[in-house]
């Protein structure tokens, strides 16, 4: 009996732990299964390439394109309709990603917008402004053509 006894006992032993055992094997049998295909997902973008040598002035040449596409309108300058266009170049040309037109972007609009909350009316301020951005612009644009070509 004892024998027998042991045997029982050594039975319920051998089941507990075959217990989580089988079902731990059950379970990597299910993992292992392919699973039901899952819709396809768009591949993620592919990563941002390094920022060009010149992106700091080109943002900042983008910056002024908007001062002046604000500035030269307010003042009723013959060249007002030319700087949205030549913003438009500039994404066109230098917006290779998405992310990297959204930064040109902000640039102009940040030029845009701090000279449509300082003027109303064009002032001599706002002349002298314009002259200065187009100095800085025809500097900035000749620096970057010739360090960079372009």
């Amino acid at each position: 009996m004892r024998l027998g006894g042991l045997l029982l006992a050594g039975g319920v032993w051998l089941a507990l732990v075959a217990g989580p055992v089988g079902d731990a094997l059950a379970q990597s049998r299910a993992a292992a299964r392919p699973a039901a295909k899952a819709p396809e997902k768009e591949p993620p973008p592919p990563p941002e390439p390094p920022p060009a040598p010149y992106d700091r002035d080109l943002m900042r040449l983008s910056e002024i394109v908007g001062a002046l596409a604000f500035l030269r309108n307010l003042c009723a300058a013959p060249d007002a309709p030319e700087w949205p266009s030549r913003m438009k170049a500039i994404l066109d040309t230098e917006g290779v990603t998405s992310a990297r037109r959204d930064r040109l972007a902000g640039a102009y609009n940040r030029g845009f917008r701090g000279y449509s909350l300082t003027y109303r009316v064009c002032t001599p301020a706002a002349g002298e402004a314009a002259r200065r951005f187009l100095a800085e612009g025809e500097r900035l644009s000749h620096a970057i053509a010739g360090r960079f070509g372009g």
